[in-house]
Protein backbone atom coordinates (compact mmCIF):
# COMPACT_ATOMS: atom_id res chain seq x y z
CA UNK A 1 0.00 0.00 0.00
CA UNK A 2 1.57 3.23 -1.19
CA UNK A 3 1.50 5.82 1.66
CA UNK A 4 1.76 8.59 -0.93
CA UNK A 5 -1.65 7.59 -2.28
CA UNK A 6 -3.29 7.35 1.14
CA UNK A 7 -6.50 9.37 0.58
CA UNK A 8 -7.46 10.11 4.19
CA UNK A 9 -6.85 13.51 5.77
CA UNK A 10 -7.06 13.71 9.56
CA UNK A 11 -6.34 17.24 10.73
CA UNK A 12 -8.06 20.28 12.17
CA UNK A 13 -10.36 21.57 9.45
CA UNK A 14 -8.77 19.38 6.76
CA UNK A 15 -11.28 18.59 4.03
CA UNK A 16 -11.99 14.84 3.76
CA UNK A 17 -11.91 13.24 0.33
CA UNK A 18 -15.61 12.34 0.68
CA UNK A 19 -17.94 14.74 2.51
CA UNK A 20 -20.58 12.15 3.29
CA UNK A 21 -23.94 12.62 4.98
CA UNK A 22 -24.12 16.44 4.88
CA UNK A 23 -26.01 17.15 1.65
CA UNK A 24 -29.27 18.13 3.36
CA UNK A 25 -27.57 20.75 5.51
CA UNK A 26 -25.66 22.17 2.56
CA UNK A 27 -28.94 22.50 0.70
CA UNK A 28 -30.54 24.28 3.68
CA UNK A 29 -27.81 26.93 3.59
CA UNK A 30 -27.96 27.23 -0.20
CA UNK A 31 -31.70 27.89 -0.07
CA UNK A 32 -31.29 30.48 2.72
CA UNK A 33 -28.65 32.39 0.76
CA UNK A 34 -30.62 32.33 -2.48
CA UNK A 35 -33.77 33.52 -0.70
CA UNK A 36 -31.77 36.37 0.85
CA UNK A 37 -30.35 37.33 -2.54
CA UNK A 38 -33.91 37.61 -3.91
CA UNK A 39 -35.02 39.69 -0.92
CA UNK A 40 -37.16 36.91 0.55
CA UNK A 41 -37.19 36.19 4.31
CA UNK A 42 -34.35 33.83 5.24
CA UNK A 43 -33.10 32.62 8.59
CA UNK A 44 -29.41 32.58 9.37
CA UNK A 45 -27.98 29.14 10.17
CA UNK A 46 -25.88 28.27 13.22
CA UNK A 47 -24.54 24.72 13.21
CA UNK A 48 -23.87 23.25 16.63
CA UNK A 49 -22.05 20.07 17.54
CA UNK A 50 -19.20 18.46 19.43
CA UNK A 51 -15.56 18.60 18.41
CA UNK A 52 -14.66 16.26 15.58
CA UNK A 53 -18.00 16.24 13.76
CA UNK A 54 -16.67 18.28 10.84
CA UNK A 55 -18.29 21.67 11.43
CA UNK A 56 -15.27 23.61 10.15
CA UNK A 57 -14.97 21.46 7.03
CA UNK A 58 -18.69 21.86 6.39
CA UNK A 59 -18.53 25.62 6.89
CA UNK A 60 -15.72 25.90 4.34
CA UNK A 61 -17.56 23.71 1.82
CA UNK A 62 -20.68 25.85 2.23
CA UNK A 63 -18.59 28.94 1.62
CA UNK A 64 -17.18 27.38 -1.56
CA UNK A 65 -20.74 26.58 -2.67
CA UNK A 66 -21.82 30.18 -1.99
CA UNK A 67 -18.91 31.76 -3.85
CA UNK A 68 -19.45 29.45 -6.82
CA UNK A 69 -22.99 30.86 -7.11
CA UNK A 70 -21.82 34.49 -6.96
CA UNK A 71 -22.53 35.19 -3.29
CA UNK A 72 -20.09 37.55 -1.56
CA UNK A 73 -18.60 35.91 1.53
CA UNK A 74 -16.33 36.61 4.45
CA UNK A 75 -14.75 33.89 6.62
CA UNK A 76 -13.79 34.35 10.28
CA UNK A 77 -12.62 32.06 13.05
CA UNK A 78 -13.35 33.56 16.46
CA UNK A 79 -10.48 32.90 18.89
CA UNK A 80 -10.83 33.45 22.61
CA UNK A 81 -8.57 36.52 22.61
CA UNK A 82 -9.94 38.75 19.81
CA UNK A 83 -12.94 41.04 19.67
CA UNK A 84 -15.67 40.62 17.07
CA UNK A 85 -15.16 44.15 15.64
CA UNK A 86 -11.46 43.39 15.11
CA UNK A 87 -12.32 40.19 13.26
CA UNK A 88 -15.09 41.70 11.14
CA UNK A 89 -13.50 44.97 10.05
CA UNK A 90 -10.72 43.72 7.71
CA UNK A 91 -12.95 41.06 6.19
CA UNK A 92 -15.75 43.55 5.53
CA UNK A 93 -13.24 45.90 3.93
CA UNK A 94 -12.23 43.20 1.45
CA UNK A 95 -15.85 42.32 0.66
CA UNK A 96 -16.74 45.99 0.09
CA UNK A 97 -13.76 46.53 -2.18
CA UNK A 98 -14.97 43.60 -4.27
CA UNK A 99 -18.50 45.03 -4.35
CA UNK A 100 -17.15 48.46 -5.38
CA UNK A 101 -15.98 46.90 -8.66
CA UNK A 102 -19.63 46.38 -9.58
CA UNK A 103 -20.97 49.46 -11.44
CA UNK A 104 -24.42 49.25 -9.87
CA UNK A 105 -22.97 48.87 -6.37
CA UNK A 106 -19.97 51.21 -6.56
CA UNK A 107 -21.53 54.25 -4.88
CA UNK A 108 -23.17 52.26 -2.08
CA UNK A 109 -20.06 50.14 -1.54
CA UNK A 110 -17.96 53.29 -1.15
CA UNK A 111 -20.50 54.68 1.32
CA UNK A 112 -20.26 51.42 3.26
CA UNK A 113 -16.46 51.78 3.29
CA UNK A 114 -16.89 55.27 4.76
CA UNK A 115 -19.22 53.76 7.34
CA UNK A 116 -16.55 51.16 8.12
CA UNK A 117 -13.96 53.92 8.55
CA UNK A 118 -16.24 55.65 11.06
CA UNK A 119 -16.98 52.34 12.79
CA UNK A 120 -13.29 51.54 13.26
CA UNK A 121 -12.36 55.04 14.36
CA UNK A 122 -15.13 55.27 16.94
CA UNK A 123 -14.53 51.84 18.46
CA UNK A 124 -10.73 51.82 18.56
CA UNK A 125 -10.71 53.15 22.10
CA UNK A 126 -12.81 50.26 23.44
CA UNK A 127 -11.55 47.52 21.08
CA UNK A 128 -7.87 48.26 20.77
CA UNK A 129 -7.19 45.15 18.68
CA UNK A 130 -8.92 46.68 15.61
CA UNK A 131 -6.30 47.13 12.91
CA UNK A 132 -7.51 48.03 9.43
CA UNK A 133 -6.79 50.91 7.08
CA UNK A 134 -9.58 52.60 5.09
CA UNK A 135 -8.59 55.03 2.32
CA UNK A 136 -11.91 56.91 2.39
CA UNK A 137 -12.85 59.55 4.96
CA UNK A 138 -15.67 58.62 7.38
CA UNK A 139 -19.15 60.01 6.76
CA UNK A 140 -20.06 61.97 9.91
CA UNK A 141 -22.91 60.40 11.83
CA UNK A 142 -22.71 57.04 10.03
CA UNK A 143 -21.75 54.09 12.29
CA UNK A 144 -19.44 56.32 14.32
CA UNK A 145 -21.35 56.61 17.59
CA UNK A 146 -18.86 54.53 19.59
CA UNK A 147 -21.61 52.13 20.70
CA UNK A 148 -21.11 48.67 19.19
CA UNK A 149 -24.77 47.68 19.02
CA UNK A 150 -25.83 50.91 17.33
CA UNK A 151 -22.82 51.18 15.00
CA UNK A 152 -22.77 47.55 13.88
CA UNK A 153 -26.47 47.79 13.04
CA UNK A 154 -25.84 50.83 10.83
CA UNK A 155 -22.77 49.26 9.26
CA UNK A 156 -24.52 45.99 8.38
CA UNK A 157 -27.42 47.98 6.96
CA UNK A 158 -25.28 49.95 4.50
CA UNK A 159 -23.27 46.83 3.61
CA UNK A 160 -26.54 45.03 2.91
CA UNK A 161 -27.69 47.89 0.67
CA UNK A 162 -24.47 47.62 -1.34
CA UNK A 163 -24.86 43.85 -1.73
CA UNK A 164 -28.50 44.29 -2.79
CA UNK A 165 -27.60 46.86 -5.43
CA UNK A 166 -25.06 44.39 -6.85
CA UNK A 167 -27.74 41.68 -7.10
CA UNK A 168 -25.96 39.46 -4.61
CA UNK A 169 -25.92 38.65 -0.89
CA UNK A 170 -23.26 38.85 1.80
CA UNK A 171 -22.74 35.65 3.81
CA UNK A 172 -20.78 35.87 7.05
CA UNK A 173 -19.15 32.50 7.76
CA UNK A 174 -18.00 32.49 11.39
CA UNK A 175 -16.44 29.47 13.09
CA UNK A 176 -16.03 28.90 16.86
CA UNK A 177 -18.81 31.40 17.50
CA UNK A 178 -19.13 30.31 21.13
CA UNK A 179 -15.95 32.27 21.93
CA UNK A 180 -17.54 35.64 21.04
CA UNK A 181 -18.43 37.58 24.19
CA UNK A 182 -22.14 37.81 24.96
CA UNK A 183 -22.31 41.60 24.58
CA UNK A 184 -20.74 41.36 21.14
CA UNK A 185 -23.04 38.46 20.19
CA UNK A 186 -25.99 40.64 21.16
CA UNK A 187 -24.77 43.40 18.84
CA UNK A 188 -24.36 40.97 15.96
CA UNK A 189 -27.85 39.55 16.51
CA UNK A 190 -29.34 43.06 16.58
CA UNK A 191 -27.60 43.95 13.31
CA UNK A 192 -28.80 40.78 11.58
CA UNK A 193 -32.31 41.35 12.91
CA UNK A 194 -32.36 44.84 11.41
CA UNK A 195 -31.10 43.51 8.08
CA UNK A 196 -33.86 40.88 8.10
CA UNK A 197 -36.49 43.53 8.86
CA UNK A 198 -35.25 45.61 5.92
CA UNK A 199 -35.10 42.54 3.64
CA UNK A 200 -31.40 43.18 3.11
CA UNK A 201 -29.33 40.21 1.87
CA UNK A 202 -27.00 39.64 4.85
CA UNK A 203 -26.93 36.14 6.32
CA UNK A 204 -24.82 34.55 9.05
CA UNK A 205 -23.71 30.94 8.65
CA UNK A 206 -21.96 30.04 11.88
CA UNK A 207 -20.63 27.03 13.74
CA UNK A 208 -19.97 26.41 17.40
CA UNK A 209 -20.17 24.05 20.32
CA UNK A 210 -23.58 22.98 21.67
CA UNK A 211 -23.64 25.72 24.30
CA UNK A 212 -23.95 28.28 21.50
CA UNK A 213 -27.74 27.88 21.45
CA UNK A 214 -28.00 29.00 25.06
CA UNK A 215 -25.50 31.82 24.57
CA UNK A 216 -27.50 33.25 21.67
CA UNK A 217 -30.72 33.05 23.64
CA UNK A 218 -29.17 34.83 26.61
CA UNK A 219 -27.71 37.51 24.35
CA UNK A 220 -31.09 38.26 22.73
CA UNK A 221 -34.34 36.55 23.63
CA UNK A 222 -35.58 36.62 20.03
CA UNK A 223 -32.51 34.80 18.67
CA UNK A 224 -34.42 31.51 18.37
CA UNK A 225 -36.77 33.17 15.86
CA UNK A 226 -33.92 34.64 13.83
CA UNK A 227 -31.73 31.52 13.51
CA UNK A 228 -31.98 27.85 12.69
CA UNK A 229 -29.76 25.69 14.92
CA UNK A 230 -29.17 22.40 13.07
CA UNK A 231 -27.21 19.87 15.09
CA UNK A 232 -24.19 18.33 13.37
CA UNK A 233 -23.54 14.91 14.85
CA UNK A 234 -21.74 11.70 13.99
CA UNK A 235 -22.49 10.11 10.64
CA UNK A 236 -25.00 7.30 10.32
CA UNK A 237 -23.56 3.88 9.50
CA UNK A 238 -24.09 4.13 5.73
CA UNK A 239 -22.52 7.59 5.49
CA UNK A 240 -19.60 6.54 7.69
CA UNK A 241 -18.92 3.55 5.46
CA UNK A 242 -19.16 5.76 2.39
CA UNK A 243 -16.65 8.23 3.88
CA UNK A 244 -14.18 5.35 4.17
CA UNK A 245 -14.94 3.18 1.15
CA UNK A 246 -15.35 5.74 -1.63
CA UNK A 247 -11.90 7.40 -1.36
CA UNK A 248 -10.23 3.97 -1.18
CA UNK A 249 -12.16 2.75 -4.23
CA UNK A 250 -10.82 5.70 -6.25
CA UNK A 251 -7.36 4.25 -5.53
CA UNK A 252 -8.60 0.73 -6.46
CA UNK A 253 -8.56 -0.45 -2.86
CA UNK A 254 -11.47 -2.18 -1.11
CA UNK A 255 -12.40 -2.79 2.54
CA UNK A 256 -13.72 -6.01 3.96
CA UNK A 257 -17.17 -5.50 5.45
CA UNK A 258 -15.84 -6.60 8.83
CA UNK A 259 -13.09 -3.97 8.58
CA UNK A 260 -15.63 -1.22 7.91
CA UNK A 261 -17.79 -2.48 10.78
CA UNK A 262 -14.83 -2.32 13.16
CA UNK A 263 -13.85 1.24 12.18
CA UNK A 264 -17.43 2.46 12.54
CA UNK A 265 -17.62 0.80 15.96
CA UNK A 266 -14.32 2.29 17.14
CA UNK A 267 -15.03 5.80 15.83
CA UNK A 268 -18.78 5.89 16.56
CA UNK A 269 -19.16 7.61 13.20
CA UNK A 270 -17.34 10.83 14.13
CA UNK A 271 -15.82 12.23 10.90
CA UNK A 272 -12.46 13.26 12.35
CA UNK A 273 -11.94 9.80 13.85
CA UNK A 274 -13.03 8.10 10.62
CA UNK A 275 -10.23 9.93 8.80
CA UNK A 276 -7.71 8.96 11.49
CA UNK A 277 -8.67 5.28 11.40
CA UNK A 278 -8.84 5.26 7.61
CA UNK A 279 -5.32 6.68 7.37
CA UNK A 280 -3.85 4.18 9.81
CA UNK A 281 -5.74 1.21 8.35
CA UNK A 282 -4.36 2.07 4.92
CA UNK A 283 -0.82 2.30 6.30
CA UNK A 284 -1.20 -0.98 8.21
CA UNK A 285 -2.53 -2.97 5.24
CA UNK A 286 -0.23 -4.82 2.85
CA UNK A 287 -2.74 -4.80 0.00
CA UNK A 288 -6.38 -4.78 -1.01
CA UNK A 289 -8.76 -5.53 0.59
CA UNK A 290 -8.08 -3.85 3.92
CA UNK A 291 -8.96 -6.51 6.48
CA UNK A 292 -10.40 -6.68 9.97
CA UNK A 293 -6.93 -7.57 11.29
CA UNK A 294 -5.45 -4.54 9.52
CA UNK A 295 -7.96 -2.35 11.34
CA UNK A 296 -7.28 -4.01 14.70
CA UNK A 297 -3.57 -3.33 14.23
CA UNK A 298 -4.26 0.23 13.03
CA UNK A 299 -6.41 1.00 16.08
CA UNK A 300 -3.32 1.13 18.31
CA UNK A 301 -1.55 3.70 16.15
CA UNK A 302 -4.78 5.67 15.55
CA UNK A 303 -5.42 5.99 19.29
CA UNK A 304 -1.79 7.01 19.87
CA UNK A 305 -2.04 9.66 17.15
CA UNK A 306 -5.26 11.04 18.63
CA UNK A 307 -3.73 11.12 22.11
CA UNK A 308 -0.74 13.13 20.89
CA UNK A 309 -2.68 15.61 18.76
CA UNK A 310 -6.47 15.83 18.92
CA UNK A 311 -6.75 15.13 22.67
CA UNK A 312 -3.39 16.34 24.01
CA UNK A 313 -3.66 19.85 22.57
CA UNK A 314 -6.81 20.38 24.65
CA UNK A 315 -5.51 18.60 27.75
CA UNK A 316 -2.36 20.74 27.90
CA UNK A 317 -4.41 23.96 28.22
CA UNK A 318 -5.94 22.81 31.50
CA UNK A 319 -4.99 23.61 35.08
CA UNK A 320 -4.45 20.72 37.54
CA UNK A 321 -7.88 21.39 39.10
CA UNK A 322 -9.55 21.32 35.69
CA UNK A 323 -7.82 18.06 34.81
CA UNK A 324 -9.06 16.48 38.04
CA UNK A 325 -12.60 17.63 37.29
CA UNK A 326 -12.52 16.04 33.83
CA UNK A 327 -10.91 12.89 35.24
CA UNK A 328 -13.77 12.63 37.74
CA UNK A 329 -16.22 12.90 34.84
CA UNK A 330 -14.33 10.17 33.01
CA UNK A 331 -14.56 7.95 36.08
CA UNK A 332 -18.34 8.07 35.63
CA UNK A 333 -18.22 7.24 31.90
CA UNK A 334 -18.99 9.13 28.68
CA UNK A 335 -21.77 11.24 30.23
CA UNK A 336 -23.67 13.44 30.57
CA UNK A 337 -23.29 13.47 34.37
CA UNK A 338 -25.02 15.31 37.17
CA UNK A 339 -22.88 17.95 38.82
CA UNK A 340 -23.57 16.34 42.19
CA UNK A 341 -22.22 12.99 40.99
CA UNK A 342 -18.99 14.61 39.80
CA UNK A 343 -18.64 16.42 43.11
CA UNK A 344 -19.16 13.12 44.96
CA UNK A 345 -16.30 11.50 43.04
CA UNK A 346 -14.06 14.42 44.01
CA UNK A 347 -15.43 14.44 47.57
CA UNK A 348 -16.20 18.16 47.32
CA UNK A 349 -19.29 20.34 47.43
CA UNK A 350 -20.96 21.28 44.13
CA UNK A 351 -20.63 24.98 45.00
CA UNK A 352 -16.89 24.65 45.56
CA UNK A 353 -16.48 23.18 42.05
CA UNK A 354 -18.60 25.86 40.35
CA UNK A 355 -15.69 28.11 39.32
CA UNK A 356 -13.76 25.16 37.84
CA UNK A 357 -16.82 24.01 35.91
CA UNK A 358 -17.41 27.51 34.55
CA UNK A 359 -13.81 27.81 33.37
CA UNK A 360 -14.05 24.47 31.58
CA UNK A 361 -17.22 25.63 29.85
CA UNK A 362 -15.53 28.88 28.77
CA UNK A 363 -12.58 26.87 27.42
CA UNK A 364 -14.97 24.77 25.36
CA UNK A 365 -14.16 21.51 27.14
CA UNK A 366 -17.60 20.78 28.61
CA UNK A 367 -21.17 21.98 28.21
CA UNK A 368 -24.50 21.64 29.98
CA UNK A 369 -27.15 19.74 27.98
CA UNK A 370 -29.68 20.39 30.76
CA UNK A 371 -29.66 22.25 34.06
CA UNK A 372 -27.26 20.50 36.43
CA UNK A 373 -25.87 18.17 33.74
CA UNK A 374 -22.32 18.24 32.41
CA UNK A 375 -20.99 16.59 29.25
CA UNK A 376 -17.73 16.52 27.30
CA UNK A 377 -17.56 18.58 24.11
CA UNK A 378 -14.87 16.24 22.78
CA UNK A 379 -16.04 12.72 21.83
CA UNK A 380 -14.19 9.83 23.49
CA UNK A 381 -12.45 12.25 25.85
CA UNK A 382 -13.43 10.11 28.83
CA UNK A 383 -11.31 7.26 27.44
CA UNK A 384 -8.36 9.60 26.88
CA UNK A 385 -8.59 10.95 30.44
CA UNK A 386 -8.43 7.43 31.85
CA UNK A 387 -5.39 6.69 29.70
CA UNK A 388 -3.52 9.90 30.48
CA UNK A 389 -4.36 9.92 34.22
CA UNK A 390 -4.44 6.25 35.27
CA UNK A 391 -4.43 4.92 38.82
CA UNK A 392 -5.62 6.72 41.97
CA UNK A 393 -2.97 9.48 42.05
CA UNK A 394 -5.14 11.94 40.10
CA UNK A 395 -7.43 12.37 43.12
CA UNK A 396 -4.73 14.21 45.07
CA UNK A 397 -4.79 18.02 45.03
Amino acid sequence: MDPVRNPYSPGAGSAPPELAGRDELRETVRVALERARLGNPAKSVLMVGLRGVGKTVLLDRMRDDAEASGIQTIRIEAPESRSLPALLAPQLRQALLRLSLNKQAKALAERALRALAGFVGALKVKYQDIEVGIDLEPEPGLADNGDLEHDLQQLVEVVGQAAKSAGTALALFIDELQYVEEEQLASLITALHRAAQRRLPVVLVGAGLPQLRGQMGRAKSYAERLFDFPEVGPLDDDSARSALAKPARVEEVEFEEAALDEIVRETRGYPYFLQEWGKHAWDAATGSPITFEDVRLASRSAVAALDESFFRVRFDRLTPAEKRYLRAMAELGPGPHRSGDIAAVLEKKVTALGPTRNKLISKGMIWSPNHGDTAFTVPLFDQFMRRVMPGPEWRRD
